[in-house]
């Protein structure tokens, strides 16, 4: 039974985690990069281990070398010299040593090889998390905007929908704007009609009259002699007139 429950809980964390990857799948590639930059750094660490090996190797090598030409320059020495026993001595060390010095340099050459595939293994393996990343990394853009498209086709969708609905509604409003607006077309036309241009008329002529009157008081007083305006003579002022002006 407690297996059972365990089981369940699991699953209801393991849904709720997969619906958390869902819905920030940029912060789980984050994730991932940041595991790839540790399983790289880790990688490195042991492939620098075997690089400290080589190393060894080679000097290994190198001092081998340099003590078998010694030794045979020194049992070569020894035998011309006559010192068998000595020479002797020196030969078969020299012997042993260039067995080691075989095997060493065996050993090294199969640690370059495989330093080189190490390498070349972690390049690769590299290589391909990357792309893969920069895949993800464009999936995921696409995705995102496949569902703005989306999400704006449905709205389009959805408005085109309601308008479609409230056709009726925006036919009365049409209706009701018409006949306002014909109304006070027609209140306006009305009321200019029933002006009164009688009293207007009488009351400009009036005006005109005073203003005259006025004007030739202010003539009189001045002694300017006004033209008749019907006057079409364009006859100059005679002389009586000069001196009257």
């Amino acid at each position: 039974m407690f297996k059972r429950i365990g089981n369940l809980i699991r699953g209801f964390f393991g849904l709720f985690i997969s619906g958390l990857e869902k819905q920030n799948p940029e912060a789980l590639l984050e994730v991932e990069k940041e595991n790839l930059r540790k399983q790289i750094s880790e990688y490195n660490k042991g492939l620098a281990r075997h690089a400290g090996l080589c190393e060894r190797l080679v000097s290994q090598v190198e001092k081998e070398s340099k003590e078998i030409r010694e030794l045979t320059a020194k049992a070569a020495a020894h035998l011309k010299a006559g010192n068998r026993k000595l020479a002797g001595e020196y030969a078969l060390r020299l012997q042993t040593l260039r067995q080691e010095h075989t095997d060493n340099v065996d050993q090294l050459e199969a640690a370059e090889k495989t330093y080189e595939e190490l390498k070349t293994a972690r390049d690769v393996a590299v290589t391909a998390a990357r792309d893969k990343i920069e895949s993800l990394k464009r999936h995921i853009d696409e995705t995102k905007i496949a569902k703005a498209t989306a999400e704006l086709n449905e709205m389009a969708a959805g408005m085109i929908n309601e308008i479609g609905g409230s056709g009726d509604t925006l036919n009365r409003l049409e209706e009701i704007v018409r006949e306002e607006r014909e109304e006070a077309k027609g209140r306006a036309r009305v009321a200019k009609d029933s002006i009164d241009t009688t009293e207007l008329n009488a009351m400009e002529a009036e005006r005109t009259a005073l203003e005259e009157l006025a004007l030739a008081e202010f003539a009189a007083e001045s002694g300017i002699v006004i033209e008749d305006e019907e006057s079409d003579s364009g006859e100059a002022p005679t002389s009586e007139d000069e001196k009257t002006m």
